[in-house]
């Protein structure tokens, strides 16, 4: 009875080690069949005369530092023209890429200051079809890529492709959208891919290493490192890391750009996220609470050029 019992089991066992070998030779097969898609769709791009920007470029030409800095703000908030001039104001202090977030009802991946951000921005009547209209205005004069932030119901509530070609024509170069996990960004990635978006992935220091390594592969332009613990660090003001082995697991793991973020507020914490080895640091809440919670307009406005200043000679 043992050996039969014995037996099962190494039967059970090798058909289970089969399964999962055909599933990942069936994930691997998938995945070559997309990035012959992708390949075959920006071949045709710019046979059409096409420009395929490609926002891992402004990584490799760094405006005066060694790691991009990479600032965040809410469009709309506290206005759309007050928007315009802190796109200018962040593109004339040496930034190497900006991101720009449409405002949204729910934006549930974002903290509180970027929450009530989005919550002003839309109180005030900021729409799509208003931020698109300033950002054809406004790009034009900048010297550096702008990524959108954008929740996946907005892009639905258009249509994915339309949405791209919308954000394409008005200039943008780059989109993240940070509530879609890997598995259902197989359209976005098409559509993004069809009009030259480069569509940003998210990971983490605890995302699994498997996980992480098909993040990696499909993330465009760069990858954007989501370092959740600085909130912690930062909130109990204790000293950040000079040193992180999962983080710098994720940073060494790939040859693509790689960019931290989440929580980095100060001079000192980009400097940290220089040591680690990123490519490039994300500020956000920092930025929006200036913009946001200043007495005016003008007076945010300089607060912010003040600040982006002395993030950017932090990096020098």
């Amino acid at each position: 009875m043992r050996q039969t019992n014995k037996s099962i089991v190494s039967f059970l066992a090798r058909a289970s080690r089969k399964k999962e070998k055909r599933k990942e030779e069936s994930k691997k097969r998938k995945d070559r069949k997309m990035k012959e898609k992708w390949k075959e769709t920006k071949t045709k791009a710019k046979s059409k005369g096409g420009k395929v920007v490609e926002l891992c470029s402004s990584f490799g030409k760094q405006r005066g530092s060694m790691v991009a800095l990479i600032p965040y703000i809410t469009a709309g908030d506290p206005d759309l023209p007050t928007t315009a001039e802190a796109l200018k104001v962040l593109d004339s202090c040496g930034s190497d890429i900006i991101e720009l977030g449409l405002p949204y009802s729910d934006p549930l991946a974002d903290g509180p200051v970027i929450q009530a951000a989005a919550t002003r921005s839309l109180a005030r009547g900021t729409n799509f079809d208003a931020v698109i209209s300033m950002l054809r205005e406004v790009l034009p004069q900048l010297s550096c890529p702008v990524s959108l932030f954008s929740y996946y119901n907005p892009i639905l509530k258009r249509g994915i492709g339309k949405f791209m070609t919308i954000i394409k024509d008005a200039g943008v170069q780059g989109l993240m959208v940070p509530n879609v996990p890997l598995e259902e960004t197989e359209i976005l990635r098409m559509e993004s891919s069809k009009n030259n978006i480069e569509l940003v992935l998210l990971t983490t220091p605890t995302t699994s290493t498997d996980r992480m390594k098909s993040i990696v592969s499909a993330s465009e332009g760069f990858v954007y490192l989501s370092e959740l613990r600085w909130s912690d660090w930062y909130s109990h003001q204790c000293q950040c890391p000079s040193s992180d082995s999962a983080t710098r697991h994720q940073i060494e793991a790939t040859s693509k750009p790689v960019a931290v973020g989440f929580g980095i507020s100060k001079p000192e914490h980009v400097k940290y996220v220089a040591e680690w080895g990123a490519d490039g640091v994300i500020v956000g809440s920092a930025m929006v609470k200036l913009l946001g919670e200043a007495k005016s307009p003008e007076e945010g406005l300089k607060e912010l050029e003040t600040f982006t200043k002395s993030l950017k000679a932090a990096l020098i």
